[in-house]
């Protein structure tokens, strides 16, 4: 892992350089997705299933591009029962957070007496991508297509990578189901988001897209944004960890090491702490369990190029360093944690305390792990089931309220110079003129 000090003769520069780096943004993924999505939207099923044996190594044709629904039987036939539990454990908590999420329609009156409000209707039809590659994220449909149903979308579109034989993860396509999904492809990667968004021989468009992915769904979701709305941008993992001396150098080590373990190599830790001590017993216990874990490879590459452990003057410093970095999920090991916390305003989730690993939040808390990251969550909060509501505006006045309001109407056609605006509203009230 990377160190530096607040001491350090290069602190500040080592400091500006990493709150400055992003995993969102680099112009060649940007250019080879770009060619990606073209090819979609110019050649449809036969770029999807090109891309499919390029990248999956799984030669399909058309027809086997959707999931049928006698696969997704026979697997929830066969599915095993400690399974189908830990799913039903998770969905409870989800759906219970969601429905707190949604926001619901309302009516007043203005000052003129008009009725005025908003309502809230569902997307019609939503597309929902997750993540496959070497850790099929079975908890991601949950966290994605269970707040889609929770928000009453009748038409929720799953996308996922196949391996090389054409098949997908039994474990996702349950999860999956029983979160709601109604069409699931076996397709993946940036072509995938682009299907979703253009529509090809065999997927319809939809109107909204879903869901984290690597380095290229997420520039091929910031490319076609406009032409299909777009959740939020959700890459590759990060956790920070803000820790006083108090802090169990156990706990704090296998946090990191499990949101380096995805397997993109672009995922990002850090410790934060004012504590010397601290800093060096979490490096030593980095070193003592990373042998014993199985991704150990990509833990290794992950920490290499985006592990960081900062000592900095004092918590105070940490908290401010934490809201420049804006991570995707911030734990705070320190006395007076929820007092912190209320001082960190760009983390994408905060767990506070000992007892809250962020493994908590990426399967059963409740909340959705879909979170921004990448310095994302400066501007962007987490995927909640309003996300998933379409909002409308609604006016409705009466000649009197129309009456009452004429001059102002006046007042802003005259200054912009647009009679036609003016004349709108008072020709309903028998003038030809504003």
């Amino acid at each position: 892992m990377n160190v530096t000090r607040h001491r350090d003769a290069d602190y500040a520069q080592r400091i500006a350089e990493l709150t400055a780096a992003s995993s969102l943004f680099d112009p060649k993924i940007e250019e080879q997705t770009r060619a990606l999505v073209e090819a979609v939207r110019t050649r449809g099923d036969a770029a999807l299933i090109e891309f499919t044996e390029r990248f999956d190594g799984a030669r399909l044709t058309p027809d086997r591009l959707p999931i049928t629904q006698a696969e997704l039987l026979r697997i929830s036939v066969t599915a095993d029962v400690s399974l189908r539990q830990a799913l039903d454990v998770a969905l409870r908590n989800i759906r219970q957070f969601s429905r707190r999420s949604l926001r619901k329609g309302w009516s007043g009156r203005n000052a003129q007496g008009a009725h005025v409000g908003e309502k809230y209707d569902p997307f019609g039809r939503v597309g929902v991508y997750i993540p496959g590659g070497t850790a099929p994220l079975v908890s991601t449909a949950l966290m994605t297509v269970a707040l889609a149903q929770v928000a009453g979308c009748p038409e929720i579109v799953v996308c996922t990578p196949c391996g090389r034989d054409g098949q997908v993860n039994a474990a996702l396509l349950l999860a999956a189901r029983m979160a709601g999904a109604a069409e699931i492809y076996r397709v993946g990667g940036a072509h995938a988001i682009a299907a979703l968004a253009f529509g090809t021989e065999t997927i319809r468009p939809v109107q909204k897209i879903f869901g984290p992915g690597n380095a290229y769904v997420v520039a091929a979701k910031r490319l076609l944004f406009g032409r299909v709305a777009i959740d939020l941008l959700p890459g590759p993992s990060e956790v920070l960890v803000l820790a006083d001396e108090t802090a169990n150098p156990q706990y704090v080590a296998a946090d990191l090491l499990a949101q380096a373990e995805h397997g993109s190599g672009h995922e990002r830790v850090w410790l934060v702490t004012p504590s010397g001590p601290l800093l060096k017993t979490v490096a030593a216990q980095i070193q003592r369990q990373l042998p014993t874990l199985a991704r150990r490879t990509f833990i290794e590459r992950a920490l290499a190029q985006g592990g960081w452990l900062i000592q900095v003057r004092s918590l105070d410093e940490g908290v401010a360093l934490a809201n420049r970095i804006a991570p995707e999920h911030c734990e705070i090991h320190a006395r007076g944690a929820r007092r912190l916390a209320q001082r960190i305003t760009t983390a994408g989730a905060i767990f506070l305390g000992p007892w809250s690993p962020t493994v908590l939040g990426d399967y059963v808390a409740g909340p959705s792990h879909t979170l921004p990251t990448g310095g994302a969550g400066a501007s962007f909060p987490g995927l909640t089931a309003d996300q998933f509501q379409r909002r409308t505006s609604v006016v409705e006045y009466s000649r009197s309220a129309l009456g009452r309001s004429l001059e102002a109407v006046n007042a802003f056609a005259g200054l912009e110079g647009l009679d036609a605006h003016g004349r709108s509203a008072a020709i309903r009230l028998g003038r030809s003129r504003p």
